[in-house]
């Protein structure tokens, strides 16, 4: 398998497998210094909810891991062109940002700003900002992994990421909807399969009942004719 630099450091990322959703496996590249992944083009909505926990605890288990902060600018492993910095809004976790390889050739993201896309993270409201600020003051972004003075920014002056906190309740919901969404996707649904199975028995029968009659049409044609031609020899017989 190809060895991937990290689009920061330029180190081999670590290579890790996880389910995908309709069979197989997601080989995704993690580089743990910088606390990113790259995911080649679809790589991040093709992770089966079991992989997504299983990518979850895995990054959780680097939280504390010293981290560096990301370089600028950022490079495609594949194509070594520069990544432009993107945004979404996920309806799980609020918005986003990511930076991108315009050859479409996958996108890179942070830990922190892949738990928000997945819902594991929460975003504070401007009153939590305001709190926090009063006993905290600064903040490493979970985007890029720059201090912010959260007295002054309620975003990231560096990546416009906003400031997201683990929150045990996000943890939980999130872990809970990725498990039930397992769970129905590895489960057999009985009914359904029975219903599948007598649809298809059915066309069967169908298809049957006309090659039937098809061959039964041109039996009677075939009959008319060879009486047509039976009667017709008598005919000149007599």
């Amino acid at each position: 398998m190809t060895p991937t630099p990290c689009p920061s450091c330029g180190q081999t990322m670590a290579k890790h497998r996880f389910a995908r959703q309709l069979h197989g496996e997601v080989v995704l590249d993690i580089c743990f210094p910088c606390q990113g992944i790259w995911f080649d083009e679809f790589e991040s909505v093709q992770i089966a909810p079991g992989g997504i926990i299983d990518l979850f605890k895995l990054l959780h288990q680097h939280r504390d891991d010293l981290r560096q902060p990301l370089a600028e600018p950022l490079h495609c492993p594949r194509c070594r062109d520069r990544l432009l910095q993107g945004l979404d809004v996920s309806k799980l976790g609020g918005r986003f940002n990511y930076h991108r390889c315009l050859q479409k050739h996958g996108r890179f993201s942070t830990f922190g700003q892949f738990m928000i896309e997945k819902g594991f993270v929460r975003q504070l409201a401007p009153l939590e900002i305001e709190a926090l600020a009063a006993r905290v003051g600064i903040v490493r972004c979970n985007g890029c992994g720059a201090p912010i003075d959260i007295r002054h920014d309620h975003a990231c002056p560096h990546c416009k990421a906003a400031i997201a906190v683990l929150d045990p309740q996000a943890v939980e919901q999130a872990l809970a909807r990725y498990q039930q969404a397992e769970v129905k996707r590895t489960t057999v649904d009985v009914e359904a399969l029975g219903d599948a199975i007598v649809m298809r028995e059915r066309e069967k029968s169908r298809a049957r009942r006309a090659n039937t009659a098809n061959d039964i049409g041109t039996l009677d044609v075939a009959d008319l004719i060879g009486s047509g031609i039976s009667l017709l020899s008598r005919l000149l017989r007599d």
